[in-house]
């Protein structure tokens, strides 16, 4: 019964399969959540989508020079 699954990119048990969604959610709390605590599932969807927008369009990332992800997006397309 082989399901064809396989090991993560960096192999089983490695740290940096998921140090950049680790990241991001880091921030994601640090910088919206624990500062607006939500009081229902609702409020934390609002708080998510106001926060990715603002990650993506406005937030300027050190890891890509200072740019903000949107800016790449669109020299790409």
């Amino acid at each position: 019964m082989g399901k064809e699954i396989k090991l993560s990119m960096d192999g089983k048990g490695r740290a940096t399969d998921n140090a950049f969604i680790e990241r991001l959610w880091r921030s994601v709390k640090y910088e919206k959540i624990y500062l607006n605590p939500p009081s229902n599932g609702l409020d934390l969807f609002l708080l998510l989508a106001e926060y990715f927008e603002y990650y993506n369009k406005e937030r300027r990332h050190k890891s890509i020079d200072y740019d903000r992800p949107m800016d790449i997006f669109k020299k790409a397309a």
